[in-house]
């Protein structure tokens, strides 16, 4: 069973009549939330106009509504409550907040801020991991350091937010701007590069077979497992693949020289998720197991 930030799980149940008649793919849209100081982020597999709606309540709820003590144990429920509200975000910056640039640092003011939406205007969020042990960092009430990766794969460029939570109080300390091949997924992220855009290629990086696990229709709770092989891609292949922008948040963890990747890809509006196990082979990177 996939699970989302107690946050929205509350908010999920409320926006279910809203979001019932969503399609679980996706269609480009326009639509951003309103907000004056906000920068529109938009890729080119976007919520559809209904999952857009209960974005936009969703994100006026958030910025309406103060922020509980208890947002600040999970970083993911504090990182929503940060990105839809820009009261928040101008007393959880600090500023004069350094921007680190290769070896040039440059400082942003307060007066200068611009509101940093991240993921939410996309309706979906990505995160890579080298194992499942990883993965059990999200729900670390225990963590005092998380890093929020804006990977532009366009421009080969990944800009790193930093926070760091000191008196039980997240707050953004610093923004990193390196080059795509200085991150330590580089390898990775090149090769997802590709595959998220060229419809041969990824063909070619399925493992034969491609283990599967897809929800029982018949129970809500359980998944049926199971494989498919590289000429069935079009009937497994994701409903949202992101090709030029992705984010990923780091909660503590440290990659190292590792020939496994989940990368995961979460909806935000609709609770769709998908996950995709990456492993090294004979040099190249294939995909051995999906679960939607």
């Amino acid at each position: 069973m996939k699970k989302l930030p107690l946050l929205f799980l509350a908010f999920l149940m409320l926006t279910t009549a809203i979001s019932t008649g969503c399609s679980e793919r996706k269609t480009p849209a326009n639509d951003s939330i309103a907000d004056s100081d906000s920068v529109a982020v938009i890729d080119t597999v976007a919520p559809q106009d209904s999952d857009t709606v209960v974005l936009d309540t969703m994100s006026s709820i958030i910025a309406a509504t103060p922020m509980p003590k208890a947002a600040d144990e999970l970083f993911d429920d504090f990182l929503f409550n940060f990105a839809a509200n820009n009261k928040l975000q101008h007393e959880r910056v600090n500023f004069p907040l350094p921007v680190i640039s290769d070896n040039d640092t440059s400082f942003i003011e307060e007066k200068q801020w611009h509101m940093q939406q991240f993921f939410m205007t996309q309706g979906y969020y990505t995160l890579i991991f080298d194992n499942e042990k990883q993965m059990e960092l999200m729900k670390d009430t225990h963590i005092s350091h998380a890093v929020v990766e804006k990977v532009n794969l366009d421009e080969d460029k990944v800009e790193q937010f930093t926070f760091q939570r000191k008196n039980g109080l997240w707050t953004l300390t610093d923004i990193r701007q390196n080059a795509m091949y200085q991150n330590a997924n580089a390898s990775f992220l090149n090769f997802y590069e590709r595959f998220s855009r060229d419809s041969l290629f990824q063909i070619a990086s399925l493992d034969q077979p491609v283990k599967t696990s897809l929800p029982d229709p018949d129970d809500d709770f359980s998944y049926i497992d199971g494989e498919f092989y590289p000429e069935q891609w079009v009937d497994f292949k994701p409903p949202i693949m992101p090709q030029h922008l992705i984010y990923n948040i780091l909660y503590g963890q440290e990659y190292k020289q590792s020939n496994k990747k989940l990368f995961i890809i979460r909806g935000i509006a609709n609770g769709l998720e998908t996950e995709m196990t990456f492993q090294m082979k004979g040099g190249a990177w294939k995909l051995t197991k999906l679960t939607n």
